[in-house]
């Protein structure tokens, strides 16, 4: 088994997401943290192409962990009840953006986005073939997901710099999880804890009308 230092340790990222959810469904704060910085290190692997994604989920974290820390942190434990605490003290930024702080809920708002990316793409790549394309399957990926969230400048320029992605096997081997078999099997072990993870989030944030924050 790899551990944290072997390759780019995909394989542990993923398993992190497995311990997000408590016995109540909650999503714990801190492994999807943990779970995001691996992907961060996962992206980097990666080279250039996803550097816009990259560059913007530390941004993001560092926010997060920064309530983690405050004197707040005990609202911050789950998604849950940081979405409760938020609302409940009126700090969601529900019309434009800079009226006040930034708040957890528009925070995570974009790193569940990226994560519904991350995942269309990861299953794309494990249930392809030797002749799948991988900058179709990454341009397919983000054209369903974050996309719709990105001014037209930056969705060509995403486009275009997905082109430059090695092929389905190249990509695979690059997990650093064993052959391009393994990594699919790994792939087909883990997603459903992504898949489980971003549900959960989408029906919280369905719940509370928070999927258009600004």
């Amino acid at each position: 088994m790899a551990n944290g230092n072997d390759g780019n340790g995909l394989r542990e990222v993923l398993v992190t997401f497995k311990s997000c959810l408590d016995d109540k469904q909650e999503v714990l704060m801190d492994p999807y943290l943990t779970g995001w910085k691996g992907l961060v290190r996962f992206l980097n692997t990666m080279g250039a192409i996803f550097s816009f994604i990259s560059k913007d989920a530390v941004a993001k974290i560092q926010i997060m962990e920064d309530f983690r820390s405050s004197e707040a942190k005990e609202n911050y434990v789950t998604l849950q009840s940081m979405v409760d605490f938020e609302l409940a003290n009126g700090l969601v930024d529900l019309k434009k953006p800079g009226d006040h702080p930034a708040s957890g809920c528009r925070t995570i708002l974009r790193l569940h986005r990226a994560l519904h990316w991350l995942q269309l793409f990861l299953e794309g790549l494990q249930t392809g073939n030797a002749d799948s394309k991988t900058s179709v399957l990454c341009t397919d990926s983000y054209n369903a997901s974050l996309a719709n969230y990105h001014p037209w400048i930056i969705r060509k320029a995403a486009t275009v710099a997905f082109y430059a992605l090695p092929t389905r096997d190249a990509f695979l081997e690059n997990m650093k999880v064993g052959t391009g078999e393994e990594a699919v099997e790994m792939l087909g072990e883990a997603l459903p804890s992504i898949s489980n993870v971003y549900e959960v989030t989408q029906a919280l944030y369905t719940q509370h009308n928070l999927l258009d924050l600004p």
